[in-house]
């Protein structure tokens, strides 16, 4: 019988996540959202549908099959029986990694990263390691850091470029350089695309239409700015993988929102359309921030290569407590940023979202400005 890991100190099985307790406490008591990882959410009057005769059944276990067969165009040598979609990326990730792993396999995971990369593999009983992004290293995969770290019971390999928080990507040239890695060692990877459409040069192929090992996993959250629909999907020629996320979906969540569905196949149909509104407004907005940055003296960066967020940090010979920062930002600026804590990083280091609206930013990143110039006066003495 599969054991999950038991915290001894909370009681349960699976922790809550410090990223999404951070989320439930503050961003609804905030004005200014400069840490969110998606670009501005759209409303139903940007997506101009009418839902009126929208039929409120339970939908297709996999997804309904023309949303199916518009994902699968994305992937070079997939069909629609190759996707399952699913209620937002963060069930796809849960369910691809009870379906490959048991307790005690080894797992390599690149961090920082989206927490229920690792914590889910941990409350399963196994042994995570991480492949760091360092920060003296523009937050650069280390090919032979993941080679050293693989070990003859790797199972699975999580990534994600482009990177949450960091920005950063990987070449092509290191894709086929890992899917050759994977391959040869025969475990799975699975690689987290959700930031592919946002990539300020050239695109990386999907993972899943250069190997059979690769699980490919999206969402409509962060590029199309629909989190609120709760849909993502994977995509995969494993059909083990394929058959095992349903029969573990049909537990829990069954099937997805019939209403979400319509929604994000009505925004894929118009896929050129959107995402061109997106790219312009992310650029202005990148822009916004780089100068912004420019003239910062007490913080460091690496300029993201993609996505709408970047992870800049507290530089070190500045002397103070970085939750003080963070705390006076959102109680009295009422302004938003993620603590590098909720990443399992150094907390000098904060996730600096910028997909939201233009005045937003601008307002959000003059406030971040006041509250460190307070922060750090206030320890001077």
């Amino acid at each position: 019988m599969r054991q999950l890991k038991y915290d001894e100190v909370t009681g349960m099985w699976f922790r809550r996540m410090l990223l999404e307790e951070w989320f439930d406490k503050y961003q609804y008591e905030i004005r200014y959202n400069v840490g969110e990882s998606a670009v501005h959410c759209l409303t139903f009057a940007d997506i101009d549908i009418d839902l009126r005769h929208v039929s409120l059944r339970y939908g297709y276990h996999a997804g309904k099959p023309e949303l199916r067969e518009m994902i699968a165009d994305q992937y070079e040598g997939l069909s629609s029986e190759h996707v399952v979609v699913t209620n937002g990326g963060s069930e796809a990730l849960f369910s691809v990694a009870v379906c490959l792993l048991k307790p005690g396999d080894h797992v390599i995971v690149e961090h920082p990263n989206y927490p229920s990369n690792y914590e889910v593999l941990r409350s399963l009983g196994c042994k995570v390691d991480l492949l760091h992004l360092e920060f003296e290293n523009d937050f650069q995969l280390d090919l032979n850091e993941l080679k050293a770290l693989m070990t003859p019971q790797t199972k699975l390999v999580c990534l994600t470029h482009p990177n949450n928080p960091t920005g950063s990507m990987i070449s092509e040239k290191t894709l086929e350089e890992i899917v050759d890695l994977i391959e040869s060692r025969g475990c799975f990877m699975v690689f987290d695309e959700t930031y592919r459409e946002l990539a300020f040069g050239h695109k990386l192929p999907t993972a899943a239409s250069v190997s059979s090992k690769a699980v490919s996993i999206s969402t409509m959250s962060k590029s199309y700015g629909l989190p609120g629909i709760r849909i993502g999907w994977i995509a995969t020629k494993d059909k083990f993988i394929l058959e095992s996320v349903l029969a573990i979906r049909e537990q829990v969540t069954i099937c997805n929102s019939a209403i979400s569905e319509v929604i994000a196949l009505s925004v894929l149909e118009r896929k050129d359309e959107f995402l061109e509104n997106v790219r312009r407004h992310v650029e202005r907005n990148s822009q916004t921030v780089v100068s912004w940055m420019e003239n910062q003296k007490e913080l460091e960066w690496k300029r993201p290569e993609a996505g709408v967020i970047c992870f800049p940090r507290i530089k070190l010979d500045v002397f103070l407590n970085p939750e003080n920062l963070y705390q006076l930002l959102v109680e009295k600026y009422k302004t938003f940023v993620i603590p590098g804590r909720c990443f399992e990083m150094d907390n000098r280091h904060f996730r600096l979202g910028y997909g939201g609206m233009p005045r937003e930013l601008e307002v959000g990143l003059k406030n971040i400005g006041k509250a460190l110039k307070e922060v750090v006066d206030s320890t001077s003495f």
